[in-house]
């Protein structure tokens, strides 16, 4: 009898023990599942890029910065939710520039942006496995920079903005609005890319020869360049215009230059529309804003997967011919309204 209620009392126990087992093991499961989707739901590691940027500086970023935010923005990106944008300006002080890439480097960005030659070549030497978009000024591939636009191998790719082939359309245009254009001045700085000096005057002379324009280099340097210096041998030289290379020095006084070639009554081309809203008279170019707002669709591809080697190089599609006609009407110049039909930004 004893053995028999000894028997029961254990199982009793047991089925007891069983059933805290089960009910230990449910709610384990139910947390588990309840833990499971909240670590899904933890923050991945926001991609992080690197800009060096050869226009404007921490407090005033530019408008190339800003027309890149806002490709980002249109595409889902929100600085410091989704993406971290690592700025590094040139500020006219071409000698940093391999140290702020470096420094970029250093951090292990996901992709490396930036307009800028020099920042573009230090960039390529270092690194083979960063992914690099760039905005080149000329042609990439006579550059060295890719093997070709259609399919650019390594890890560099992105755009060109054409700035030298469009020379030849620059001086056309002076032609057009200048009466009896008889010679005329580029000016330009000779630090803006080390072992390349003069190529900014250079790059003007086959287009120049072939429109029987003479011309005469306005040579100035930087970071401080005496800019007065140049119109006063513009004038003593007796120059019909003035062409300004958009150099990294040069790019940081369109006022100045502006108003000095105003004050000599010299009409003025530019590689850029910022000058013209400074007071240049005339400007043709690709439209930057355009090119980096693309630069946007790049980085977007990349981080989702595809490799620069696959991404063809584009060539501008939008241009911006602009005209200053208050800047027109100062120096005493009448534009043809066969110029200005074609004008796409005028200020008057």
């Amino acid at each position: 009898m004893e053995r028999t209620s000894i028997e029961c009392c254990a199982g009793i126990n047991l089925k007891s023990v069983l059933r805290n087992l089960k009910y230990t093991i449910l709610m384990a499961a139910v947390l588990l599942a309840r833990c499971l989707p909240a670590e899904a739901q933890q923050p991945t590691k926001m991609p992080r890029i690197g800009f060096v940027s050869g226009t404007g500086d921490p407090n005033t970023p530019g408008f190339q910065v800003e027309a890149f935010r806002q490709g980002l923005r249109e595409l889902g990106y929100i600085e410091g939710k989704n993406i971290l944008i690592e700025y590094r300006y040139v500020e006219a002080k071409v000698d940093r520039i391999p140290n702020l890439v470096a420094e970029l480097m250093q951090l292990k960005v996901d992709v490396f942006i930036s307009g800028h030659p020099v920042a573009i070549r230090a960039a390529k030497e270092a690194t083979k496995s960063i992914p690099i978009v760039i905005m080149a000024l000329g042609d990439p591939v006579a550059e060295g920079l890719i093997d070709s636009l259609a399919r650019p191998g390594g890890n560099i790719t992105g755009l060109s903005r054409l700035t030298r082939d469009l020379r030849g359309k620059r001086l056309e245009l002076l032609k057009e609005v200048v009466p009896r254009i008889s010679r005329v001045g580029v000016l330009w700085d000779a630090v803006t890319v080390p072992g390349q000096r003069g190529l900014a005057f250079k790059n003007y002379e086959t287009a120049a020869r072939d429109l029987k324009i003479p011309l005469q280099s306005l040579e100035v340097s930087g970071p401080n360049p005496d800019l007065e210096g140049a119109f006063r041998d513009a004038v003593k030289g007796r120059l019909s215009a003035v062409i300004t290379a958009r150099t990294t020095v040069l790019v940081r006084y369109p006022k100045r230059i502006a108003d000095l070639a105003i004050k000599n009554r010299l009409p003025s081309m530019y590689e850029g529309s910022e000058f013209v809203d400074q007071g240049g008279l005339m400007s043709y170019a690709a439209s930057d804003a355009d090119i980096f707002k693309r630069a946007a669709v790049y980085v977007d591809k990349i981080l989702k997967g595809i490799k620069p080697a696959d991404l063809p190089v584009e060539q501008p599609t939008k241009f911006e011919f602009a005209i200053n006609l208050k800047t027109a009407k100062q120096i005493g110049l009448t534009i043809p309204q066969s110029v200005l039909f074609r004008a796409d930004k005028v200020i008057k």
